[in-house]
């Protein structure tokens, strides 16, 4: 799997949302201004990288996505804790404490959900 642009992920942010659709139904969840012709640029691009699949209905194509999102929050997260915070978790958190990202009351609720999970 092919890490995307910053562009590619807001494309795939929008298919995820839409589920199947067209490139106008996520040209919705894109920001205002971006070309028709640059959204269906990227999403034939992310087609060629697999993490599109399209159909024909008509005379248009309904894409949906190939790759969930779950997958690639797996796929790319992990690579950001091991690559940035020597695979350490407790670096990653402890990295958004110190930039005052996470507050105390947020770390508490981060403490009962593992708690939970044992």
């Amino acid at each position: 799997m092919e890490k995307l642009t910053h562009t590619e992920e807001e494309t795939m942010q929008a298919v995820w949302r839409t589920g199947e659709g067209n490139v106008k139904a996520f040209m919705e969840y894109l920001e205002e201004g971006m070309p028709y012709t640059t959204v269906a640029s990227i999403v034939k691009n992310l087609e060629k990288k697999g993490y599109l699949q399209s159909r024909l209905i008509g005379n248009t194509y309904l894409y949906s996505p190939a790759v969930s999102e779950e997958e690639y929050k797996k796929k790319f997260m992990g690579n950001v804790v091991k690559e940035y915070f020597d695979n350490s978790y407790k670096e990653l958190v402890n990295f958004f404490v110190e930039q005052k990202k996470l507050s105390a009351k947020e770390l508490k609720e981060i403490i009962q959900l593992i708690e939970k999970g044992k």
